[in-house]
This record gives C-alpha cells, structure tokens and sequence, in this order.
C-alpha cells in the first residue's frame, strides 16, 4: 500500500513528497472478517509453504536439495521476502526491513554453505581463512556515534566520559567476553546461534526469567553511558530496549556471536544498499515457477489431507489447495486466526518505522556518512546510509534509511497509534529525532518516504525463548501442519528464520 502526499513549503518554494507505505495490513485483516467468496478454483500439491519470508524461502531450498520439488509457497504481498524486502527510487535501492548480516559463527556451517552458494565466501585461503567478498561487507567508515554535540568512530560512547564509566565499559564487556566462551558440561554454549543450541541448564534458563536491566542493577552497572548503549543495541535488534528484554536476550546480543569464523574480518558485516533483500533475492530462486503472490490464506483443517482456502487478492477469487502437508511460515498471530483451534499465546510483537529519505549531495558538507549513523540519547536508532556500498563516485542525491522501533510495554497500543499517524505527523516525529545531529537537514530533502511494519518482530521478553508457550507453539498438528517462524525461536534475526525453514522442513519430511 502506498499513500502519496505533495506538501508545499511556502518559505524554501520547493515541493517536498512524502510516501506512506507498509505491509499489506488492510487484506491481512480481512482474517478478522472472512468475506471471502465460494472456492472456485483446486489445486493439489504435495506439500504446501504459507509465508514466503525468509523461513518459508529457507524450506524452499532445503525441499529442492532434497530432491522434493512438488510444493508451492503462498504469499499475501506482491513481493516475497518479508521483513528482508526492499525499495528502490531513481538514486539508489534501499531496506524496507532488515539490512545486514554479521559474520557467521564457525558453528553455524548451514549459514556458512548458503553463503559459499551465494558466491559471498569463496573457500579459504592456505591458511585456512574464509575468503570473503569484500564489496559485500561494510567499507570504512562503518559506524559514528553522535556524542557530546559531534560525530566520533565506533557506537562506543568515548569522548570526555568519566573514569568510572570506562571501568564500567571494561568490566561489562570482560563479562560478555565470559560468556561468549561459556558452555556446559555437555559441551553446549551458553548463548549460540540458533537459540535452539544454547544451554538448557538452569543456570542459564533463570537469566531469561529475568529483566535485563534488574540483571544490570543486580551487577552494579548504572553509568548512564552504558545503559544507552545497552538499550540501544537492544533495541536494534529486538525492537524493545533493557526495561523489556530478558537478560538472557541482552546477554546474547553481545555473546551470542563468537567472531570465530575469521581472524581478518571479525568486526565487518555483509550489507547491500537493499539490505536482507539481496539473500532473499538468492533464496527466491527455489521459488520459480512454485510461488502464488497476493494469496491471503484463511482457514486452514487437517482431514485425511490439509484442506486450504486462500483468496487470490488480484483476481477476488478463493482457491482450495489440497495438501499432503502444510508448512506455515507465518507468526503465531497470524496462525491463531487461520487454524480454528489454534491456541492463542499473546506474543508481542514490536511495530517499526523506516523512512527513507532522499537528499540533496550537498548533505553533510564535508563530513563522511558512515554506513550505520547514531545519535546518542536519541528516541530512534540512527540512520544507513544507504549508497556507502556503492563502487561509484556518488555525485548525484544521497539516500539514507532512518530506523525507529516502538519500545513500550504495550506494543498493541503503540502499533494502533503508529498506523494512525499522517504524514506530517510522520516528518515531525523523524525530523525532531535527525535535528539533533543535523539542525538543518529539512533543507537538502527532496522526498520521504515513510513505511510502517506494525508486527515486526517478536520481543524476547522473559519466558519468551525457553517458556512454556513457546514449546507448545511449535509443536505439529496431526503430523501435517508444521510451524516455522523467526518468533519461534524468540529472536528476530536472519540466522533464526533460516535455521527455522531447515529444521522444519527436515521435520515435515
């Protein structure tokens, strides 16, 4: 959906455009209505993929090596890819969702194999190092910090803070560094990626029934330079910051990743000006000829076969697709409104804002944007910039993506009043935030596109990755419904939605 809006700017004289979009809400509430029409339309197939996001796309693949290639993926956007899709304009391509990945750990050799399928690791070297496309990882500069009224290197507050806050920064990161080598006595680390190979012991399990900022207090960590970047990074990556992730889910950000894979690029991450969408560009290819766009299913009974109704949104017709077994990549929302005797297990899921912004070269005079760009104390997570992976001299608009996730303990009502926003509402909320590193950003932009994601990722708070409701929620139906999804694993990252689409699929067989 996209919604177009000119405004006039009577003192600059200049037109400025500003561009709602977002995930296709309105059809996917229509699960809410069902006014469906009558099926006019059977398909049969042996196995049946709903969600083609990045979990849908990894069973795709994992179906096609094995040698299984009678199954079809339905998608209720027009665009596969989920939260790994992209936008493009005359400048540049850019994220409308995720837009990076770390280096894999050593451990994770699925992760490691697509990448040598994609061309990204090229084998190793004599000495056994990864050789890495280097124009798909990050260039110098990769991240500033706006802090103390300037830009310094690294996310790492540094410049004029106290002795006692240094010693604070040293002894958290020694801790994490503790953890990242932690494992049990069956061998098991105490934080891995996937999740599923972490610890179990109840050492470990009673950090996720925590907070993590209690588990903070509890530590002595109180500098108020460290607990931004605590919160920060938490936000980053779950969405809600250190008052509502569990301290198993702030521990992990940091320990979680070995950076054991390769001694040389152990700080660097693979990027694209279109983000995520560039591996599930790869992906997609398992999809050709296999793949229904704008296919909203919902219901979904598990007979003798799988019986599914879907409604084709391009032509308004409702189609029956009898399968042998069904595989839903879709979130555990979406699942309880699609199987009528689906329990409901009230996951949050935290909304998102991106909005990309197009400007004038001048931006930025002469200081270099670094890829990723932050403002100390600031409401949102920066901004990408987005051409820094380009190979050609930019001498034309810049393009940046700024990245804003609700932190609340009500995702409900902050995702009802992110959907309601106009806008001017919409600019205020972004330009208030970039003013306080860029006063006078309003004159070099050209357009604003702002796109709304309303469930963009699962929040890890206590009891979400290793509870109760979480072991229930994956568990099959009738040995023919299976479930594979990113919240599944508690954790929205890339990793987690591969390693969800493999592990399914190979359960499904």
């Amino acid at each position: 959906m996209i919604l177009l809006f000119l405004q006039y700017c009577g003192k600059k004289g200049k037109l400025l455009l500003l561009k709602i979009s977002g995930t296709n809400h309105i059809l996917g509430h229509r699960l809410w209505a069902k006014n469906f029409p009558q099926v006019s339309e059977v398909i049969h197939k042996k196995y049946l993929i709903v969600g083609g996001g990045i979990s849908g796309l990894s069973a795709c693949r994992f179906l096609n090596q094995h040698n299984e290639n009678d199954y079809l993926v339905l998608e209720m956007e027009n665009h596969l890819g989920g939260n790994s899709s992209n936008g493009q304009n005359q400048f540049s391509k850019f994220p409308l969702g995720a837009h990076y990945l770390p280096l894999p750990n050593k451990e994770n050799t699925e992760i490691i194999d697509f990448l040598k399928e994609c061309g990204i690791y090229q084998g190793d070297d004599e000495n056994g190092e990864p050789v890495l496309d280097e124009y798909q990882m990050t260039f110098p500069q990769q991240e500033r910090l706006f802090f103390k009224n300037s830009w310094q290197n690294d996310i790492v507050p540094q410049k004029g803070i106290s002795q006692a806050t240094q010693k604070e920064l040293e002894r958290f990161f020694t801790m994490m560094d503790d953890f990242r080598q932690k494992k049990d006595q069956q061998g098991n680390y105490w934080f891995a990626i996937p999740v599923h190979d972490s610890s179990k012991e109840d050492e470990v399990i009673r950090l996720e029934k925590v907070l993590f900022k209690d588990w903070l207090g509890q530590n002595n960590f109180k500098s108020e330079e460290l607990l931004w970047l605590l919160d920060y990074s938490c936000r980053d990556d779950y969405g809600l910051g250190i008052d509502y992730v569990s301290a198993w889910a702030g521990i992990h950000y940091f320990a979680g990743r070995k950076n054991n894979w390769s001694k040389l690029y152990k700080d660097q991450v693979f990027t694209w000006p279109e983000g995520n969408a560039r591996l599930a560009t790869y992906l997609s290819k398992y999809t050709e000829g296999k793949q229904l766009k704008e296919h909203l299913v919902f219901d979904i009974k598990a007979n003798e076969k799988v019986e599914v109704l879907c409604f084709d949104n391009a032509k308004n017709k409702t189609k029956k697709i009898i399968a042998e077994k069904v595989l839903l990549a879709t979130p555990q929302f979406i699942n309880e409104r699609i199987l009528s005797h689906r329990k409901t297990f009230s996951f949050q899921y935290v909304p998102w804002l991106l909005t990309t912004i197009t400007l004038k070269n001048e931006f930025g005079g002469d200081e270099e944007l670094a890829w990723d760009n932050v403002i100390y104390g600031s409401a949102g997570l920066g901004y990408i910039y987005d051409q820094h992976q380009n190979i050609n001299q930019i001498t034309g608009e810049k393009v940046i993506t700024y990245y804003r996730s609700f932190s609340t303990s009500d995702c409900r009502k902050a995702r009802k009043k992110l959907f309601s926003m106009k806008e001017n509402e919409l600019k205020v909320l972004v330009l208030d935030d970039l003013k306080k590193a860029h006063p006078l950003i309003e004159d070099f932009i050209l357009e604003m596109q702002f796109h709304k994601i309303g469930h963009a990722m699962i929040a890890p708070i206590p009891d979400q990755i290793f509870g109760n409701r979480t072991k229930e929620a994956k568990e099959p139906v009738d040995g023919k419904i299976f479930f594979a999804h990113s919240d599944l694993s508690g954790i929205s990252i890339f990793e987690e939605a591969f390693y969800q689409g493999i592990k399914t699929a190979k359960q499904m067989l």
